[in-house]
């Protein structure tokens, strides 16, 4: 079991030492006076509910990756998502109809890159680098960077300023998060997807539709990220074209981080789950360490450098001894 689980508990470990360092800097700051910073309560509640939209992403991101794809267009379908869930209570559509009209945007822009990926047989890297261009710049000519003003009380009805609704996020991430998990532990979806992540073409042969995986991944993947746009635009009084700039390399990042392997058919969604904590500790914690906080990217870079490496290093000897039989 320990062995199964060997790089979640490792990056599990780094982000308990991470915790540990930064509680040795509060307890100090009380012995001199002061007053607690990372763990105030208010800043460990705001910490959780800004990752909330990225974990429900990241869920997404976890499966696509376990069926050998990538998907580098979410930044783009998040800020589309956001805009229209925006755009459409504004209008005056009830918060339920606004909650599906963004998942059904984005499991349509999913749909989108899983067409293509899927039924035409595109690499999705080219794919998606290819519609995270087209998804951006059309939203730039719709709206020329401009806000969703004048929002209705209705669409922060669990947004800013409201605790029980922030946590509200939070339990809603929780239960996607939990939901997909046991899935991919105990439903067949779940194991056809590590099996074409794992050998696509032995899938077929055991009777499998690896097209209709991968289709079905990109799919919810965009489903996903238009849910995470929703939560994520609920939280402020206004909704920004430009939220989801970034969002891509942030969902990638935590799940590499988190064991699932790049090259498809490896890891867990608790090992995504530990990423996002980790990934989204980090920034926070430069600054209570008064480390300038331009060394957040590079830090970032090095862990996922440092895990795809541990990943290549750790699978290069069964390969060899597979290929040697």
């Amino acid at each position: 079991m320990m062995g199964r689980y060997r790089r979640e508990l490792s990056v599990l470990a780094a982000y308990l030492v991470l915790l540990l360092i930064l509680a040795v800097r509060d307890f100090l700051a009380v012995l001199r006076g002061g007053h607690l910073g990372f763990y105030d309560l208010g800043h460990l509640r705001a910490l959780i509910v800004s990752n909330a939209p990225l974990l429900v992403a990241a869920v997404g991101m976890t499966l696509v990756i376990l069926a050998r794809q990538i998907d580098i267009s979410i930044g783009s379908q998040f800020c589309i998502c956001g805009v229209v869930a925006g755009l459409l209570s504004k209008a005056g559509l009830p918060m339920p109809l606004v909650a599906l009209a963004s998942v059904l945007t984005g499991a349509g822009m999913g749909a989108a890159n899983g067409a293509l990926v899927a039924g035409l047989g595109l690499p999705s890297i080219v794919v998606t680098l290819a519609t995270y261009a087209m998804f951006r710049e059309s939203l730039r000519w719709a709206r020329e960077g401009e806000f969703v003003h004048d929002l209705p009380a209705g669409f922060q009805w669990f947004g800013t300023g409201q605790q029980a609704g922030q946590w509200l996020v939070v339990g809603i991430a929780l239960v996607v998060f939990l939901a997909f998990a046991w899935g991919l532990r105990h439903l067949r979806i779940g194991r056809d997807v590590y099996a074409t992540g794992s050998d696509a073409e032995a899938a077929r042969l055991a009777g499998l539709r690896p097209r209709r995986v991968v289709f079905g991944v990109f799919v919810v993947m965009g489903a996903l990220v238009g849910l995470a746009a929703l939560l994520n635009a609920v939280r402020f009084p206004d909704v920004d074209p430009n939220a989801g700039t970034g969002k891509e390399l942030q969902a990638i990042a935590a799940v590499v981080v988190g064991g699932v392997a790049i090259s498809g058919g490896r890891g867990t969604l608790a090992g995504s789950l530990v990423g996002v904590a980790l990934l989204g500790t980090i920034g926070p914690a430069l600054s209570f360490l008064h480390t300038q906080p331009q060394w957040e990217k590079a830090i970032q870079g090095v862990i996922i450098l440092a895990a795809v490496a541990t990943d290549a290093l750790h699978y290069r000897p069964s390969r060899a001894r597979s290929a040697a039989e």
